[in-house]
């Protein structure tokens, strides 16, 4: 790869955790030494890490993984902490430092806070620091988690427009029904996302799903992807050069706007909408806005402002877009033609529910 590019690489914790779950400190600092030769060739890297929980749990003497939500937030404040501590001081030795960064999906939903991440890692760049980053677990529940970190290292790659995403597992990469690994993917088809739930292949199974899922999104916006075994030697040095490592997907070399983008992979829907055949017809083939009247349903609680899904009548969602009205206000002016709506609400904001400009056919 050229200079100024800009790779995502997500750790994932079975790659750096010991048999006693503790953090494997010699594996972490090979992958470091890696990292730190990209960043020597002039590329820019950004590492999502997962293995605070783990860690918190090392330094507390557990040996199970916590149920409750306070000890699970306790041994990531804790493990956290070191595990900053250990990438800091492995960067410095090669000249880097590192900036950490916390996300919650809120910061994603918000798009003032989203934009705002996208400056401060470019700010870390230009300070030749590496931006290091996790989901916030100390504060996070199930309402505002990202969900994994396969899914946030998309959502970053996204927002910084990363042109490679690498997701380094504790595989080889994506395995067929043979359990031989897929070295290319062109296309994520159901073909593919199946081998994820049907290999017969156990070591294949293990967060698969949570990856292609992951991967269809960034592919979707431009980017190329690779899953891959943290544990191979100098496996990221060879995926940057293009050496036969792991499972390669294929962008799909689309070019969404920056917004179209946020709306449709990054922020998290507050409700759906579900329309007729007429509205789908208008919105997916002929560069429509959707408008009252071809609204059906609603579900959920949103406000004017929030994304929401949009569907068809027999709910299958096909469309994200911002909305101009409340989830209260729709439900009483669905069906109604334009002209119509400031009669039924006293007032009319506008005159679309979803501007076209604010659509994203997904």
């Amino acid at each position: 790869m050229s200079k100024n590019k800009i790779v995502v690489i997500k750790i994932g914790t079975k790659v750096i955790a010991s048999p006693d779950k503790s953090l494997d400190k010699i594996l972490l600092k090979g992958l470091i030494g890696q990292i730190s030769d990209v960043l020597d060739r002039g590329l820019k890297v950004i590492v999502v890490t997962s293995g605070a929980i783990g860690a918190g749990m090392g330094l507390l003497g557990m040996k199970r993984r916590p149920v409750k939500l306070e000890e699970l937030q306790a041994a990531a404040s804790i493990g956290q902490s070191r595990l900053m501590h250990l990438y800091s001081d492995y960067f410095k030795e090669r000249g880097y430092l590192t900036g950490q960064i916390l996300l919650t999906q809120e910061d994603f939903n918000d798009r003032a806070r989203y934009l705002n991440i996208k400056k401060t890692i470019g700010t870390l760049f230009s300070h030749r620091a590496v931006p290091v980053i996790n989901e916030n677990d100390t504060v996070s529940t199930e309402e505002i988690k990202c969900g994994d970190n396969d899914r946030l290292s998309s959502l970053v790659s996204d927002l910084c427009r990363a042109d490679m995403l690498i997701l380094l597992t504790d595989v080889d990469g994506l395995l067929d029904e043979k359990c031989n690994v897929v070295n290319f993917v062109d296309e994520m088809s159901h073909r593919v996302t199946k081998l994820a739930r049907e290999s017969l292949c156990e070591l294949g199974t293990g967060g698969m799903a949570s990856k292609l899922e992951s991967i269809g999104r960034a592919t979707a916006s431009g980017i190329e992807c690779v899953i891959a075994n943290g544990k191979t030697k100098d496996i990221i040095v060879d995926i940057i050069e293009g050496k036969h490592a792991g499972t390669r997907f294929k962008s799909s070399g689309t070019k969404l706007l920056a917004r179209k983008r946020w709306i449709a992979f990054s922020s998290k829907p507050r409700g759906s909408i579900s329309v007729d055949g007429g509205a789908r017809e208008a919105l997916s083939n002929k560069n429509k806005s959707l408008l009252a009247s071809g609204i059906v349903s609603v579900d959920g609680e949103f406000a004017s402002g929030d994304v929401v899904r949009i569907a068809d009548k027999s709910f299958t969602e096909f469309a994200r877009g911002i909305t101009n009205y409340s989830s209260s206000e729709l439900l009483k002016i669905k069906g109604l033609k334009t002209s119509d709506i400031k009669g039924a609400l006293g007032y009319k904001s506008r005159d679309e529910v979803v501007h076209k400009d604010n659509l994203v056919i997904l």
